[in-house]
């Protein structure tokens, strides 16, 4: 049964897009830990980072870069956390989070956000890419 990434990239369920090219996708968290917390994903669907092949783990290495440069431009933080757990969903993802502190990172405080917010944060994200 395909991920709910994977029927994110196939259209199945929307998202709020930040980036994408042939073989990466970036969009928002709708459970963010903290706003702008973004989400960077191979389109084909792997369950383990590591499972990965080479070229396809740098490319998503480079991919998140350049979100995250975005994200630092776009969102008042202190620097962009970044995190591979991969347990929620069996799709290889990095989180891409702005901290203001440690608390971001933890996966347990997340913030509420509108749709019009969601919508308004990933396009201006979009246009720093």
């Amino acid at each position: 049964m395909a991920s709910i990434f994977t029927k994110i990239v196939n259209g199945e369920i929307p998202c709020y897009k930040i980036a994408e090219d042939e073989n990466f996708l970036a969009f928002l968290d709708v459970n963010p830990n903290a706003k702008g917390h973004a989400l960077c994903i191979p389109k084909q669907e792997i369950n383990k980072i590591f499972d990965m092949e080479e070229d396809l783990y740098m490319g998503l290495m480079a991919f998140s870069r350049k979100v995250a440069k975005a994200l630092e431009k776009t969102i008042e933080c202190k620097r962009i956390g970044v995190a591979v757990v991969g347990l929620e969903v069996p799709h290889v993802h990095v989180h891409l989070i702005p901290l203001q502190d440690m608390d971001d990172m933890r996966f347990q405080r997340k913030v509420t956000l509108k749709t019009e917010e969601f919508e308004d944060i990933a396009n201006r994200i979009a246009k720093n890419m």
